[in-house]
């Protein structure tokens, strides 16, 4: 059963003191991507921020919540970018000047995170950073192909969105 979500995630403190707001969009056939988000969902509650989770096919590429930040996680199918998480992003309207981070599962040695950032950029939205996460062995299809060290890349990554 594929599993597809979209975490609309916005956290930490801005300039003003106000809670900042992240929105992640997620697409996880296996679980290696929802493990992903969680975790990076709960480095960024403990800045006490909001965080919103919705399925990619719940979710209106027109009409998402507003967001400091918007985090964007696939995985690398057929040679490209996960097709619904694709067709999401190019259908992604008023997204002008809004900041993103992008992540991307693969199962080859390619990531797709240049394939990300062209749609994005597209949208003319500003790209804040970027990791991706080769998964292999014998837990890839259970959720638990991640490579060793994850967390720790994960929460660098977590301290460049703010």
């Amino acid at each position: 059963m594929n599993q597809v979500a979209y975490l609309f995630i916005r956290e930490s403190v801005s300039r003003c003191g106000e809670l900042m707001k992240y929105v992640i969009v997620y697409f996880s056939r296996f679980g290696n991507g929802k493990k992903l988000v969680e975790y990076l969902a709960g480095k960024l509650k403990e800045k006490k921020g909001t965080i919103q989770l919705f399925k990619v096919d719940e979710a209106d590429p027109g009409a998402l919540p507003e967001a400091d930040v918007y985090v964007f996680s696939a995985a690398a199918e057929a040679f490209s970018l996960q097709r619904d998480m694709k067709k999401f992003m190019n259908e992604l309207t008023g997204m002008e000047g809004r900041t993103y981070g992008i992540i991307n599962t693969h199962g080859m040695k390619k990531n797709r995170l240049d394939k990300m950032e062209k749609i994005l950029s597209k949208k003319h939205m500003v790209k804040l950073a970027g990791v991706e996460f080769h998964v292999e062995g014998d837990g890839v299809q259970t959720g638990n192909g991640l490579p060793s060290g994850w967390e720790a890349r994960l929460d660098e990554f977590a301290g460049t969105l703010g």
